[in-house]
């Protein structure tokens, strides 16, 4: 075909396309892309049948969630077995703000069911979160109640609730936990792990407002807590406990402590501090309220320290029961210092420096002794020495180092002051009287064991010498007659020491009391402190030994423990040279 002087050409045959490539490019073209769609479909293949847990797993995170099982926590019993900590079944609200919109009569409704403000309310579904709490801890009538408004992005979770039967009565024994359900004070800290458990889960498949529609299955059993048998016993606890009360009223104290311990087992059965505080009901509580006083404080013992420097200068040969120490004219000088007794005495024999509480005779006898000696049997009897109850803030005390001791301070230990201790740890040293001369560990826990085993620290020959002498310092002539129990023999000592403020010894007092009984065969040691009683008594003898003799007489009785003496308390003859006077 010619159009009017030009030549048409046609469309394939183009010079262009005329042109021959090499056959071997085209072939690896099409051997690539081959190549490449082989490789596809080798990954499909390889995903979606023979390793599909990667694209299983993310599409499962859409819709599937594995949710936690709380598990319930450990029972807290006494010895007996009677429930002082149980947890109690209670639901969790919460919500998923973005999903959770609600209308003003539905969060007035549930604001309502809460007992929350519903403004409050409408400020938490508010929140930028992905995740809030709105309550706590509920009872599971009420969010059942909850549930049945099918309320978008409103969820519930199971979690426990601790409650405390026995209350402000062994609230510092026992402890409490948190909201989280964490130990937090007492045995509730101490025993945490055991207590805890362990959570189990479930998986479930929720829809996009959060609500479960299937329950898949469960993917692990829960465990419960372990059961903590505590060596308590709730009926001597009670007994120690009002005793306290009463006391720290009568003599209007600003604290106060009991501790009571088994002799054969070193089982704390008893522990009961002034003020309390109850576990379940915890607003506005103040740190004096929470303090484990005979575990966290320490006080100056005064002459309840000095059974031991006596028993020292027995065990060491220095002294025997019937030496004689001149006492008059009831005060010593050393260097710029001079000790004082609360009344004056004339020569006594080293027994009734025991029973008359004489702080000069005490004082006479440690100067006799190696300040190394004395350290030691400080030391050897637990004082500055953490308990290793494994309760949360123990404490050791404080005994100084003997190499800086001077004598005048050396004295003063001799009679309890320059030295300090806890209740617990006083309490658990005069296991040494009660059980011929050796040291028992203390436990929190029941011991199945009849009798445990101690660490020699005296003789048994001496060990029961200074336990006739505890005996004299509650009867008749001795500095606390307000100890006696009708029907039982009764050993201890009292203890009256100025409290220290400022570095400087107040007006203030600290009143105790230790003893044990029966005498003829120790069963119970009972430790009493009574801080800055400010009724007009001050004396161990007049405000901690009454304690003292209410606790020990019925716990003994409570026991079926049988009297070793007759109902009426005779008294002893006076020694020739005692001169009556009280501490």
């Amino acid at each position: 075909m010619r159009f009017k002087g030009k030549v048409a050409h046609k469309f394939a045959e183009s010079p262009l396309l005329q042109m021959r490539l090499p056959t071997w490019r085209s072939r690896l073209m099409g051997l690539l892309i081959l190549g490449s769609f082989g490789m596809l479909i080798g990954r499909a293949f390889y995903l979606q049948v023979l390793n599909n847990d990667f694209l299983q797993e993310k599409g499962e995170s859409r819709y599937r969630r594995d949710i936690e099982i709380s598990a319930s926590r450990g029972k807290i019993a006494d010895r007996h077995g009677d429930v002082l900590a149980i947890s109690t079944p209670m639901k969790s609200v919460w919500a998923v703000p973005q999903v959770a919109k609600l209308t003003p009569e539905q969060t007035v409704q549930l604001a309502s069911l809460l007992e929350m403000d519903a403004r409050q309310l409408a400020q938490k579904l508010s929140a930028e979160k992905t995740f809030v709490f709105l309550r706590r801890q509920i009872p599971p009538a009420v969010a059942d109640r909850i549930a049945a408004l099918k309320l978008p992005g409103i969820g519930q979770d199971k979690e426990y609730r601790r409650f405390y039967p026995t209350g402000e009565m062994t609230a510092h024994m026992v402890g409490f936990t948190g909201v989280d359900d964490r130990g937090l004070e007492g045995v509730e800290l101490a025993f945490h792990g055991q207590l805890l458990g362990q959570p189990g889960s479930r998986s479930v498949i929720k829809d996009r407002r959060g609500q479960i529609v299937e329950d898949v299955g469960s993917i692990r059993q829960p465990q419960d807590g372990k059961e903590i048998r505590l060596a308590l016993d709730s009926k001597i606890q009670y007994l120690a406990y009002s005793h306290l009360k009463q006391a720290i009223s009568d003599n209007n104290a600003k604290a106060g402590g009991v501790v009571v311990l088994d002799v054969r087992t070193g089982e704390i059965v008893a522990l009961a501090n002034w003020p309390t505080y109850n576990p379940n009901n915890r607003e506005a509580l103040s740190g004096a309220q929470l303090r484990n006083r005979a575990m966290t404080d320490t006080f100056e013992p005064g002459s309840t320290l000095k059974p031991f420097t006596i028993a020292l200068g027995l065990e060491s040969g220095k002294v025997r029961p019937d030496t004689i120490i001149n006492c008059a004219p009831g005060r010593l000088t050393i260097g710029n210092a001079t000790i004082a007794d609360a009344h004056p005495h004339g020569a006594l024999s080293v027994a009734q420096v025991i029973q008359k509480s004489s702080n000069v005779g005490a004082a006479k006898i440690a100067a006799m002794l190696s300040s190394q000696k004395m350290w030691e049997m400080f030391d050897d009897v637990g004082f500055g020495q953490v308990p290793h109850l494994g309760f949360p803030g123990e404490v050791t005390g404080r005994v100084r180092p003997w190499k800086s001791w001077k004598p005048i301070e050396q004295a003063t230990m001799a009679y309890g002051h320059g030295i300090s201790v806890s209740l617990i740890q006083l309490a658990r040293a005069y296991s040494v009287f009660a059980r011929d001369g050796d040291l028992v560990p203390l436990s929190l826990t029941r011991v199945d064991s009849s009798a445990a085993t101690g660490a020699t620290v005296f003789s048994p020959k001496t060990a029961r010498d200074v336990r006739v002498m505890l005996e004299m310092a509650v009867q008749s002539g001795g500095t606390a007659p307000k100890a006696q129990i009708p029907g039982y023999r009764v050993a201890g000592k009292t203890g009256t020491a100025h409290k220290l403020q400022g570095g400087r010894y107040a007006n203030k007092y600290v009143s105790s009391f230790v003893g044990f009984a029966p005498v003829s065969d120790p069963r119970l040691i009972v430790a009493v402190m009574i801080d800055e009683p400010s009724a007009g008594k001050h004396y161990g003898g007049e405000v901690a030994a009454p304690v003292f003799a209410a606790v020990m007489s019925s716990s003994l009785r409570t026991l079926g423990v049988a009297p070793d003496a007759p109902l009426v308390v005779a008294e002893t003859p006076k020694p020739p040279v005692a001169a009556k006077a009280r501490l």
